[in-house]
Order: structure tokens, then sequence, then C-alpha cells
């Protein structure tokens, strides 16, 4: 973990000084500048006093880097092609256990020839197009606005049967 530089980092943000922090939290400057070099490691009622003296939640300095927001401009999104039609699937984001994703269809495509199954939960939203959505035996189709969710675990298959592209927005959840 590195709260040191996650606190020193808030506290520049913030245009304060180590004194500043130091009057409100009592704590000497020195142990604030080892603690912001991670030389030190505070307990959890310092590190409690110094959160409030930043004004920011004590779970926030606990986070690990990864488990933090991450971020993912339009321009930066990861672009790859899926299923045997190449669909196009931009991908929005992601934490341990969900993915984002934007996938698009053209006119005619599928997400493959026959229903597959994987690991986890999905939930599909579609921006654009004309779907048709098979799962087992539930099949429906939908259309802008539309949404459906399931357990991937089951067979299913995924078309676009319109005239145009369809966009579809997919949330999927996995344990590992």
């Amino acid at each position: 973990m590195d709260i040191g530089s996650t606190i020193r980092a808030i506290r520049k943000r913030k245009n304060m000084t180590i004194a500043q922090i130091c009057e409100n939290t009592g704590l000497s400057q020195g142990f604030m500048s080892q603690l912001e070099t991670n030389k030190t490691s505070p307990s959890i009622s310092t590190l409690e006093s110094i959160a409030n003296t930043l004004n920011v939640p004590l779970a926030y300095l606990l986070l690990k880097n990864e488990d933090r927001m991450q971020i993912v401009r339009k321009e930066n999104r990861m672009i790859t092609s899926s299923g045997s039609d190449n669909l196009r699937v931009e991908h929005l984001g992601s934490t341990k256990k969900v993915k984002l994703m934007i996938v698009e269809l053209p006119p005619g495509s599928s997400t493959g020839q026959d229903p597959h199954a994987h690991e986890g939960e999905e939930v599909h939203v579609i921006i654009k197009g004309k779907i048709f959505a098979k799962q087992g035996e539930d099949e429906a189709e939908f259309t802008e606005g539309d949404s459906f969710s399931w357990n991937a675990c089951t067979p299913h298959i995924v078309k676009n049967i319109g005239d145009e592209s369809a966009t579809i927005l997919i949330s999927v959840y996995t344990e590992s």
C-alpha cells in the first residue's frame, strides 16, 4: 500500500502544507514527512485524524491504486473484434469483476454461428438498431432503449436483424 504518497498527493492538491496538517492533527512534522515518504506506518486513529483534516473518507486512504477510479477517455478506448463476424468491441472500463463495453453488429451479423456459453452474468442495452436474442428456449426482438439480461452459462446468441448497424452497451459480471 502507498498511503503516504496518497496523503501527499491529496495535501498538495488541496494546497495544504505539512505544518497545516500537523497543526490540525497534533502530529509532528518529522512523522508526517516519514509518513508521506512511506518510511513509517500510521495507526488507524492517526489515519482517521489525517483523513478528517484533508476532508476525505478514511476508506479512500486505504484503497490500492487499482481499486481507485479508473479513467478511460474515448480516444484511448481499447478496441478489439469478437466472433466469426469480427464484431467491433469498444472496452469502456472494468473492475476486477465487471466489464463494460459497446459492441457494434453490422446488419446480419451475430455473436457466432451457434449459441455459446461462458462464465458470468450480462446486461444488454440496445443503443441503436434491431436485435434478436435467444437463450435456451427464451427469445425476443429488441430495439433502441430496450434491455435484457441473463446468466451467460446458458447457451445464447445475439443477432442484428435490422438493415443498419446495431450498437449494444453490455455489462459483464464474473466471479473471477
